[in-house]
């Protein structure tokens, strides 16, 4: 897409899945200044499935000089279990945005995804193997904030 040409840029939604670490780190970058409640977050023990529900900064329409924002889901699937550190999840309402996501694999094929928050909270979940999947679930929105995220 050339910078000329910003109608170019087809606003069709984003559907990423990931089973390999090199996957995972392109949701990683497509996720990265998300936000969402703590309520947003869902994790089934039956279903061994956790996910949230972010609204992702469009990093790929940067160039067309708008700030928007897509509420997305982010599934991870053949979750054990999850643990959080300094995350409180007694408040519904708390936001908070996401900075990265990892997977560290084990001999066994099995792993853990952790997801790094603004202000140094943290969710791990504990898996039997990778499989991510992100997806648009709305139209793009202009940001509320109008600013495109800033990182020093």
């Amino acid at each position: 897409m050339s910078k000329s040409h910003p109608e170019a840029y087809s606003k069709k939604p984003l559907r990423l899945i990931a089973f390999t670490e090199e996957d995972l780190r392109v949701i990683s970058t497509m996720t990265q200044d998300a936000v969402f409640r703590c309520k947003e977050m869902n994790w089934s023990n039956k279903k061994r499935q956790f996910s949230i529900l972010l609204n992702r900064y469009l990093w790929e329409t940067t160039e067309l000089k708008t700030a928007e924002r897509v509420q997305s889901v982010l599934t991870f699937a053949d979750v054990k279990n999850v643990q959080t550190s300094q995350i409180n999840r007694r408040d519904p309402n708390l936001v908070f945005s996401l900075l990265g996501i990892s997977f560290k694999a084990e001999d066994d094929g099995m792993g853990c995804i952790e997801l790094i928050m603004a202000g140094a909270g943290s969710i791990r979940l504990y898996v039997e193997a990778l499989e991510a999947v992100l997806r648009d679930v709305t139209q793009p929105y202009l940001a509320p904030s109008g600013q495109t995220p800033q990182h020093h």
